[in-house]
């Protein structure tokens, strides 16, 4: 697949650049409040010395922030499932350690701590997810279809679930950018702990020395780690555009779902990038370019003639839930999820997630359409 390289743009989450510290080889001063390794064990016993009245006070405080705990625990497992593991833990261990919260910083600053330890744990002891294009070249048309594990995929996810809705116009830009698809499987190329320093920094908008507390290392290790992490991602296939989409992507995505609908593929090609890749998780195999494309709805593919597309709002991109004709043609049944990437004004990936015994459960969506 050709290259359309560009680094993603060091934003975070007030449209900033990431700031670095002067490097140097001191330790970090104090953990701000309860540090990243708060375990169950170290935060004996398991309720904390509370008023009740206090405690829901702090459970409420504790739910608001759950969506962009959410969308940061996403980011580094690339898991829906594992990202709300990740934040139930994340709040058993504040609950736990509420006591030791010394106001030093906000509770959702806190509170990213106890959740980047979470998923650094979670991660020693799990393979990197993967999209079809990354375990291998494109396939041929009549190339046998290997379903892998769940467990292997990036997986989608609701923006609902992962953008949290009290921040500012700017910040919504660059979180939704972050939950992208490309972003977020180039983000598994990283180690766990320069994926936490790049978030931390890139997405977040923290210090360099405030990482640095955070992971328990120095100012120095995580200048380099963030230096590395982003070489990293410079040689991954990003694309820069921002949501929301322009007026002209607006109508392209139209227009695809119009000649989708119609199933017109002298359309629905025209619409596509010359390098167009087509997967289907949880079949490794994946397709490249329109006329592949268009060969394989009308081939293997041609039971999806006549499906109806229905928007719904996943990885900050354009997306659909795909209904196919039912065999007796009196209803529409879930096929797949669509999710789209779009480089400028052609869709340069098609991603049909066909696990939808899970996933339009999870998105709130009906079992069939009449």
């Amino acid at each position: 697949m050709t290259a359309r390289r560009a680094p993603f743009a060091n934003i975070h989450a007030d449209g900033a650049r990431g700031r670095e510290a002067p490097t140097g080889d001191s330790p970090p001063r104090r953990s701000l409040g309860v540090g990243p390794g708060i375990s169950p064990a170290m935060t004996e016993p398991s309720t904390p010395k509370t008023h009740p009245a206090d405690a829901l006070v702090m459970v409420r405080s504790f739910e608001q922030h759950r969506t962009a705990l959410t969308g940061h625990c996403y980011r580094m497992l690339a898991s829906a499932a594992e990202a709300d593991d990740a934040v139930q833990e994340t709040m058993v261990r504040a609950w736990r350690a509420i006591d030791r919260f010394e106001g030093r910083s906000s509770l959702r600053t806190w509170l990213y701590r106890i959740a980047t330890r979470v998923c650094l744990d979670m991660l020693e002891d799990r393979a990197r997810r993967s999209r079809s294009m990354d375990l291998g070249p494109p396939a041929s048309l009549d190339a046998p279809l290997t379903a892998l594990p769940a467990s292997q995929w990036v997986e989608p996810i609701a923006d609902a679930r992962a953008l949290p809705t009290d921040v500012d116009p700017a910040q919504l830009v660059a979180l939704r950018q972050s939950i992208r698809l490309a972003f977020v499987a180039a983000l598994q190329h990283l180690p766990p702990k320069q994926r936490a320093v790049l978030l931390l920094m890139e997405v977040l908008g923290w210090q360099a020395s405030d990482v640095a507390e955070s992971l328990e290392t120095t100012v120095a290790a995580v200048n380099s780690a963030l230096q590395r992490a982003r070489a990293t991602l410079a040689t991954r296939d990003l694309e820069t555009a921002r949501a929301p989409l322009t007026d002209a992507q607006s109508s392209l995505v139209d227009r695809f779902v119009e000649a989708f609908e119609r199933y017109d593929m002298d359309a629905l090609t025209q619409l596509l990038h010359a390098d167009v890749a087509m997967s289907m998780p949880p079949h490794s195999l994946w397709i490249e370019g329109p006329a592949n494309v268009a060969a394989w709805m009308v081939g293997r593919g041609a039971a999806c003639a006549r499906s109806r597309l229905v928007p719904v709002e996943v990885c900050g991109s354009p997306a659909f839930a795909q209904y196919k004709p039912s065999e007796d043609g009196t209803r529409f049944t879930p096929w797949a999820l669509l999710v789209l990437e779009l480089e400028g004004e052609r869709i340069a990936e098609m991603t049909f997630f066909l696990d939808v015994e899970t996933l339009f459960p999870r998105l709130g969506l009906p079992a069939e359409l009449r």
